[in-house]
């Protein structure tokens, strides 16, 4: 039993600790300035706490792109710049342009799901190869 707490303990810490927050003050080096990723696909989620429970479920298996989720009450300058009205908005960008954007509804349900998103990711891979 304590196996199993202490395997469970680690997935979980490994989950939490894996995702990768940005704010208004980094958002510009992850997204428009990053060296390490040319030609990179980078996803944003717009988040807020009081809507967790709605968010993007599955950032840990998207292919061929980073991931960074933004807490809109923390981020005034980002939510401003994007019109970002509801959470969760996911917004795709190519080498820091914005490509795709998936915005929440009143319903404040999480606007896109894995295989939409992942689609989208390889349209835009796709478009730049002609």
């Amino acid at each position: 039993m304590k196996n199993l707490f202490t395997l469970l303990l680690l997935l979980i810490s490994t989950q939490v600790f894996s995702q990768q927050w940005i704010s208004d003050s980094t958002f510009d080096e992850k997204i428009y300035k990053n060296e390490q990723c040319m030609d990179c696909i980078v996803v944003v989620e717009f988040w807020v706490e009081f809507n967790k429970d709605n968010a993007f479920k599955d950032w840990d298996k998207i292919k061929g792109a980073k991931y960074f989720r933004i807490d809109i009450a923390e981020a005034p300058i980002s939510k401003k710049e994007y019109r970002v009205r509801m959470a969760p908005t996911l917004i795709v960008f190519k080498d820091g342009i914005k490509e795709e954007m998936f915005k929440a509804s009143l319903d404040l349900e999480c606007p896109v799901d894995l295989e939409e998103l992942q689609h989208t990711i390889e349209d835009i891979k796709k478009a730049d190869k002609f």
